[in-house]
């Protein structure tokens, strides 16, 4: 045992021209999550306490896309998802279809702990989050301006791949993207005064093993900018988007489609029960041969305090800290 670890992840699919503004912006929330699941675990709470609570702590902030800031549907709404997995008895609990919960993993939480399911959705999970008393406000609390914008040029461009996309080989993704969007700026493209990217920050996630070696994985997103209304990706299925059992647990991100086609997070625990498979190996094939043409990442830790992470995308964001003091947040 190294005692316990902790992964986050803000979305894979980075845009080469991402402002330096926007990469430290990033950098900053990520370290701040990482910093306080670091002390609760230091404090003793356990896996599945602490995903919640930094996964809260992400969808509260703007910068990613999950409950504050979440992407919007081609109707200009907000509908989230989100789900967690507690190793300990591989007990789980997910939500979609959210436009009113505050905070989509702690409801998905409340479905794992107190309701008969694993998984509710739209109506039937909004009435269960007043049941439950959660904290509920008005969709137009997750509707930021930047994301009004970049629904208007994804409705322009009559596309919804602004998430995960890379860049097409042998074309700069800086001219490419100013030509797209008919939109030039020093520094990239800019909307508003105020640089963007067309390739958003995405999903969010955390894992965690505490002490006991015991693991716990949390995701949370607001889906694909410009998406049909009820579409539901790979984040709140467990196996897909998360998984967590007494061996590993882990948070994808990326293409939903892809990751649900090759149940990507259940894939890495499998590479490790069934063919023996170190964390860091698991994760490596199931990135590389699981994905078809697919684009996409995650992060994962082990019961043995390891953490790992792999995509096929321009850049991840992600951070990682474990209990011998390393600490450290990366982007490309």
């Amino acid at each position: 045992m190294r005692g316990w670890a902790i992964a986050v992840h803000g979305g894979a699919g980075v845009d080469p021209c991402l402002p330096a503004v926007r990469q430290e912006e990033a950098r900053r929330v990520l370290s701040r999550c990482l910093k306080k699941g670091a002390a609760a675990l230091q404090a003793g709470l356990t896996a599945v306490d602490v995903v919640e609570m930094v996964v809260r702590e992400l969808e509260t902030d703007p910068v990613f896309n999950s409950g504050r800031g979440s992407a919007l549907t081609r109707r200009g709404t907000v509908e989230m998802e989100a789900s967690i997995m507690d190793g300990r008895g591989r007990r789980c609990g997910a939500v979609s279809g959210l436009s009113t919960v505050k905070n989509p993993v702690s409801l998905a939480r409340l479905v794992m702990d107190r309701s008969p399911h694993s998984y509710l959705v739209f109506d039937g999970a909004e009435e269960f989050a007043r049941e439950q008393g959660v904290e509920m406000v008005d969709n137009s609390y997750f509707i930021t301006e930047e994301n009004v914008g970049m629904l208007k040029l994804a409705k322009e461009a009559n596309s919804i791949m602004f998430d995960y996309r890379v860049p097409i080989p042998g074309v700069d993704s800086c001219s490419a993207s100013a030509g797209l969007m008919g939109a030039t700026a020093e520094g990239g493209l800019q909307m508003n005064g105020l640089p963007i990217s067309m390739y958003a920050p995405e999903t969010v996630g955390c894992v965690v093993v505490d002490n006991n070696g015991w693991c716990a994985a949390a995701t949370s997103t607001g889906g694909l900018m410009n998406k049909m209304s009820g579409r539901i990706g790979d984040s709140p299925l467990i196996g897909s988007g998360t998984y967590a059992c007494d061996v590993c647990a882990v948070s994808c991100t990326g293409e939903g489609e892809a990751i649900i086609r090759s149940t990507l997070a259940r894939d890495v625990a499998a590479l490790m029960e069934y063919k023996g498979l170190s964390l860091q190996e698991a994760v490596d094939y199931a990135i590389k041969e699981r994905l078809d043409e697919g684009k996409a990442g995650l992060i994962a830790v082990s019961r043995n305090g390891e953490v790992a992470y792999g995509f096929n995308t321009v850049g991840m964001f992600r951070g990682s800290a474990t209990q011998d003091g390393f600490m450290e947040v990366g982007i490309w």
